[in-house]
């Protein structure tokens, strides 16, 4: 049996409507209110559960993206009192087990058997399924990495958060941009947009109403990036494309030009606002 949300899951009007056939695939509404873009289907627990036990384990990570933990990791240093940092949805625990290196005391949360385990042989603390396990003013900080677009109630999900952090503690999070460029190009071909893979899709304004509404108050908040091999692939050239990614990733590491150019090209994505990824810095008011 299908159920389907009655209300906005941000200002709870019941007005809303579709965004158009190319998006009927994920059942996608826009509340008339505030804008925010949801999954109108509510999944079954056995639609999530058959969803991502498709996904693949792989212990291996990029240096680049080590190198990325680290300098991210430095930034919060200044949030370091209680020395202990909760990721949701932390996957195989890459992040954290660079944390754990750096001397914080990690925890984290996850769907399935299968990354729980891979997470506690790398001596993570770990609770499976939601945040309702820990307790209040537990954390300095709480990350959250293409997370939110997953959770069906948004509000909820962070006024937890919130609870959970000590005061002036930090919230730092990336989810992508419907505001993109990319979706602004490609539309519901957008291979972000997946049911049930992803519900709640956040634009700048949505996402910092809910997080205001939350007790939440921002230090910085940037809209950036272009994931060129997420373009290609949703695209429909899946075929013979390598990592196209990676490899530019590489290059711009080794070339002071393309790191200056780079900086140009996030600099005109967060301006306009169309960079693939909502990234921000909140702390608990």
């Amino acid at each position: 049996m299908e159920n389907f949300h009655k209300a906005c899951l941000l200002c709870g009007s019941s007005e809303f409507h579709s965004l158009g056939k190319e998006y009927d695939h994920a059942y996608l509404v826009k509340c008339s209110s505030c804008g925010l873009v949801f999954g109108k289907r509510i999944p079954t627990e056995a639609e999530l559960q058959l969803h991502y036990a498709k996904y693949t384990r792989d212990n291996s990570i990029s240096p680049i993206t080590i190198k990325r933990y680290e300098e991210l990791l430095d930034q919060f240093e200044p949030y370091r009192k209680l020395n202990r940092i909760l990721d949701i949805g932390c996957g195989d625990g890459h992040f954290l087990a660079v944390a754990k290196r750096k001397g914080w005391e990690v925890f984290g949360t996850e769907y399935t058997n299968e990354a729980v385990n891979v997470c506690r042989e790398k001596g993570i603390q770990i609770h499976q399924g939601s945040i309702q396990n820990y307790v209040a003013d537990q954390f300095d900080v709480i990350t959250s990495f293409e997370v939110l677009e997953h959770i069906n109630d948004g509000r909820e999900h962070l006024s937890k958060i919130n609870e959970l952090l000590r005061n002036k503690g930090l919230f730092y999070f990336t989810t992508p941009n419907f505001n993109s460029m990319s979706r602004r190009v490609l539309g519901g071909k957008w291979n972000v947009i997946e049911y049930p893979e992803h519900l709640l899709y956040y634009t700048k304004p949505t996402i910092s109403k809910i997080l205001n509404d939350a007790g939440f108050s921002k230090i910085s908040f940037k809209t950036t990036g272009f994931n060129m091999q997420r373009f290609k692939l949703s695209g429909g050239n899946a075929e013979h494309i390598g990592n196209t990614d990676e490899t530019l990733r590489i290059a711009i590491e080794e070339k002071k030009l393309l790191q200056f150019a780079k900086q140009i090209i996030n600099g005109i994505l967060n301006t306009f606002r169309l960079g693939d990824t909502l990234k921000g810095f909140f702390i608990k008011s």
